[in-house]
């Protein structure tokens, strides 16, 4: 017997050779379980291409890394900003002589981080030609000007001017710059903690090279792209201009592990690593292999497949504990789910038969049986879409998602006129055309699987489902397009505040983060009511009936909050990944080669 059936049978597993010492000292090599789509945060919203570039762009604010709850402390920002007492105006004051990594188009130089770069960074996002999928968390900021200035642009079929000055968004001096917003937004400062949204570039990169900028990232961070082979390998290598930068957290008083890590890395200089590597292995078994026979030095985190084996019941099997290797097991900040494309004239619409079809597939489906036979354990059964962890979850809400009854689909499809009316055993619409979904999918094991039970479950309930399969950065490209009637997938939280999740059903960002493009009055008041309140009862409300009317348009299924099973080989040292930080390389430490100078 091979050590691929041993480890898929979970027996001698004992026998397995002890891992491959780490590669170069400082390198710390993972595995993506899905291919990047490149490198300019306007551009991509994949985990692989967010995960990578959040080591090399900086926003102006970060989260400690070990702070719990989660705390806002500066990163390029010199202090946190200030901010109004009505949340409209906001004043952000950069570091002086932060520099960018060398590129030829510096001419040699040093190129300093300065306030116009972070002006421009945030202008990108209403340029008409990039159509930026983030743009809403923005506008829904209504910051005075910009978006009156890309109506005007869409309007006269011109490039957008970049030159010309908002109220809205200024740099003060080299510096400083500002915000005004029309409304209050007492969370809009989290946008900047997030290097997807505010990763600041330069301008003359971009536009050096615009022919394909994804390839070409510059920024700050303390690391910058080394190599890339397209779906296949991404190094990263540490930035010789980072500037010295000195680990610090706060983690909270009862947290050990947390307070054990502080101390260790208190006052380093930070990156405590000198390379990244990481391979893209779609497949979870070669991905779980990679790391068993020490290819790699982390698996973040576990295929879901393989949880059973490594993790059984919620702790370390044996085998991996006497190797030295460590778990760290938490509840992500995320939701995974199933959207239905409301242009679509079969799955979308607001009429009573129409809200019954997606409401009868979400009772036909069984997620609590995707969370045990597909994810095998690894996750809990989701009742909303805002998550644990964040600001709006509701901890006690009961929902009809994770409640399959077979028996109610049918009964509701009957009611509503959804029945076999040429004998050939599957539903008609209820004026008589066919009725055929599609559903979009990955080509993985995983995917395959799900894809199997939604087949099961929905012929049980007599609807015929059909399938597009497709790399994930194609199914973005599809969906954004409004090509897909379904499809579904993992949301992460940026920040500790569930606003973003009822976002996914806000009219106005339809054709971005709104792939439902979900689009009900009653709902956008809410929405709009809940998000220019601070934090208490009244908002709570507000964002409780976003939720129930989520649950009853039925515009995503939410199936599961997955668990992140993070596997460390021994001589990965001092690490823990933060609900809400994508740049994870940037504390990690391998071995204890790193001088603390």
């Amino acid at each position: 017997m091979d050590r691929r059936a041993l480890l898929q049978a979970g027996a001698a597993a004992p026998l397995l050779p002890a891992a491959r010492a780490a590669a170069a000292p400082g390198t710390l090599r993972v595995a993506f379980n899905a291919a990047e789509a490149g490198f300019d945060p306007p551009r991509v919203s994949d985990q692989s291409s967010v995960r990578v570039h959040s080591h090399i762009f900086e926003s102006p604010l970060t989260y400690d890394p070990l702070a719990q709850p989660a705390t806002l402390v500066p990163l390029t920002a010199a202090a946190l900003p200030e901010v109004s007492a009505d949340f409209r105006h906001f004043v952000f004051t950069l570091r002086p002589g932060i520099l960018f990594a060398d590129d030829p188009v510096f001419g040699g130089r040093p190129r300093e981080l300065v306030a116009a770069d972070v002006v421009y960074t945030i202008k990108r996002y209403y340029d008409p030609a990039l159509r930026s999928e983030h743009l809403y968390q923005f506008e829904n900021a209504k910051i005075l000007g910009l978006s009156e200035l890309r109506r005007r642009a869409i309007a006269s079929r011109t490039p957008f001017p970049y030159d010309t000055e908002v109220a809205g968004l200024r740099a003060l001096d080299r510096y400083r710059f500002e915000l005004r917003l029309a409304e209050p937004a007492p969370r809009f400062v989290h946008v900047f903690a997030n290097p997807q949204l505010t990763g600041t570039v330069a301008r003359e990169v971009i536009e050096a090279y615009a022919a394909d900028p994804m390839a070409h990232p510059v920024g700050t961070g303390p690391f910058r792209l080394a190599q890339w082979r397209r779906a296949s390998r991404i190094v990263l290598e540490r930035n010789p201009r980072y500037r010295e930068h000195r680990y610090a957290a706060a983690p909270a008083e009862g947290d050990a592990e947390g307070r054990a890590i502080a101390e260790r890395l208190h006052g380093r200089r930070l990156p405590l690593l000198q390379r990244l590597e990481f391979d893209i292995v779609e497949e979870a078994q070669p991905r779980w292999l990679a790391f068993v026979g020490g290819e790699h030095d982390a698996l973040l985190p576990v295929p879901p497949e393989y949880g059973h084996l490594a993790v059984p019941g919620g702790t370390l099997a044996p085998f991996l504990a006497r190797r030295g290797v460590r778990l760290q097991r938490w509840l992500q900040a995320a939701v995974t789910h199933t959207y239905f494309n409301f242009d679509d004239p079969l799955v979308g619409g607001y009429t009573p038969p129409q809200v019954a079809l997606r409401r009868a597939m979400a009772l036909a489906f069984d997620s609590a049986e995707e969370v045990r036979l597909v994810y095998q354990g690894q996750g809990e059964p989701a009742q909303q879409m805002i998550p644990p962890g964040c600001y709006g979850h509701e901890p006690d809400l009961k929902s009809e998602m994770t409640e399959a009854s077979l028996a109610r689909a049918k009964a509701l499809l009957d009611l509503h006129g959804y029945a076999d009316r040429n004998g050939d055993g599957w539903r008609e619409r209820p004026d008589g055309s066919p009725l055929v979904l599609r559903m979009g999918f990955v080509a993985n094991l995983r995917a395959r699987r799900s894809s199997e039970l939604w087949l099961k479950r929905m012929t049980q309930a007599g609807l015929r489902i059909e399938f597009e399969v497709a790399p994930f950065a194609e199914l973005i490209k599809r969906s954004l397009a409004g090509r897909l009637m379904s499809w579904g997938y993992t949301w992460s939280a940026g920040s500790p505040d569930g606003e973003f999740f009822l976002g996914l059903a806000y009219g106005p960002n339809a054709e971005q983060s709104n792939d439902a493009r979900f689009r009900l009055p009653a709902f956008d008041r809410l929405y709009e009511r809940q998000r220019v309140l601070p934090d208490g009862p009244e908002r709570l409300a507000l964002m409780q009936q976003c939720t129930r009317l989520m649950l009853a348009y039925v515009p995503y299924i939410a199936h599961q909050h997955p668990y992140a099973n993070d596997l460390l080989q021994p001589h990965v040292q001092a690490f823990r990944r933060h609900p809400f930080l994508s740049d994870w390389g940037r504390y990690a430490l391998v071995g204890d080669a790193v001088s603390s100078a």
